[in-house]
């Protein structure tokens, strides 16, 4: 069962990796919005495509360079790094610049949706809205990296491998609102049968498929 292999990575240093990522993400409530905007261009990065050249992209590139750089110099920084679909996500970024203040707006949807899951739900569904070349997931993995630990990011590893221990029936076709909230209800529990958040459960079922701990 899988979650007993997460109770086993908890007593392995595996736990000290996971604290710490844990830790950058809560350290982003105190950042200015530039690196929340930096953050939301990582998401829009890593949309069908791989989380590492995502990484690589906006290790490069830093709030800075997602601010202020030209579309034709994203495209090339994102070609250069071997990312998927250069073009568009730069065109994506760009658009997305009109929410520079991205802290400011997701403070006030969380605000206005309620504490708790029910306020992340909120903030989630204006940047699925709001934010062109994002869906669920991404918006899902946005909000964790900037602090937030009630939200599933269901990508493929997480969706395997609930399919794989059986704890979802059918891998579905396509991540549909309705698909992705009747899983993400499963995710949810499971987190709770183990006194875990969404966020740290998350960490350590990727560990488990990729064997990495990575934001």
């Amino acid at each position: 069962m899988v979650l007993d292999e997460v109770i086993n990575l908890k007593k392995t240093s595996i736990k000290k990796q996971v604290d710490t990522r844990l830790k950058q993400f809560k350290s982003f409530q105190s950042k200015p919005s530039k690196e929340w905007f930096s953050e939301l261009c990582f998401c829009i990065l890593t949309a069908n495509s791989k989380a590492l050249t995502a990484i690589n992209i906006q290790n490069e590139l830093g709030a800075v360079g997602f601010c202020d750089l030209s579309e034709k110099d994203l495209v090339n920084t994102i070609q250069k790094n071997k990312h998927r679909f250069h073009n568009n996500k730069a065109k994506y970024i760009v658009e997305a610049r009109c929410h520079v203040d991205i802290k400011k707006k997701i403070a006030n949807q969380i605000k206005e949706g309620g504490k708790g899951s029910g306020g992340e739900m909120f903030a989630r569904e204006w940047l699925v809205k709001n934010i062109k070349g994002i869906g669920y997931k991404e918006s899902s993995h946005f909000l964790r990296n900037v602090g937030y630990q009630n939200l599933a990011i269901l990508d493929r590893h997480i969706i395997n491998l609930m399919l794989d221990h059986k704890l979802i029936k059918d891998k579905p076709k396509a991540l549909t609102k309705k698909n992705y909230l009747e899983i993400e209800k499963k995710f949810s529990k499971l987190a709770q049968s183990i006194k875990m958040n969404c966020a740290e459960l998350d960490l350590y079922m990727w560990y488990i498929k990729t064997g990495k701990v990575l934001k």
